[in-house]
């Protein structure tokens, strides 16, 4: 995954099972993790092979939660005043990973690729949608360096 950047924070879930099925907490009002509220719920469908590269706020922050088929994520720290600033994250979420969502800073530009599809992204956001605030940056910036068709590691 590499080094976490600055702000972004994991919120590992609790899964309890039985032979009826699951049931999860994804995110509570009192959460820590939460603190600066809720502003809009959205959800996303990506069939396998979609690339959704890079997105970015200035403001809003966004909790991610991706509760079918797996997302590879990344994240790259665009602010100058940031001890990680330039720094990379990249990572699975979805079946067969750790249950967790992932809280996404302003600044930090946001991407991911539906490795296995359909992938349902959930995610809420600070604020309600602003276009003043949605920003973009080219899937393949060369100053992120960023390989999008890059596949798994050979072992």
């Amino acid at each position: 995954m590499g080094d976490i950047i600055r702000g972004v924070v994991f919120k590992d879930l609790v899964t309890n099972t039985d032979e009826r099925g699951f049931f999860r907490e994804i995110i509570r009002n009192t959460d820590e993790f939460f603190a600066e509220g809720f502003g809009q719920w959205s959800h996303s469908l990506m069939y396998g092979g979609v690339i959704k590269a890079w997105h970015i706020h200035q403001k809003q922050i966004d909790w991610w939660y991706v509760c079918g088929g797996v997302l590879r994520v990344a994240l790259y720290d665009t602010r100058k005043d940031s001890p990680t600033f330039r720094g990379t994250m990249d990572f699975l979420m979805g079946d067969n990973q750790p249950s967790r969502i992932v809280r996404i800073p302003p600044g930090v530009a946001h991407g991911c690729k539906a490795i296995s599809g359909p992938a349902h992204l959930f995610y809420i956001t600070s604020n309600v949608y602003n276009p003043s605030d949605e920003g973009r940056l080219k899937h393949d910036d060369p100053d992120i360096g960023y390989d999008w068709l890059k596949g798994p590691v050979i072992k």
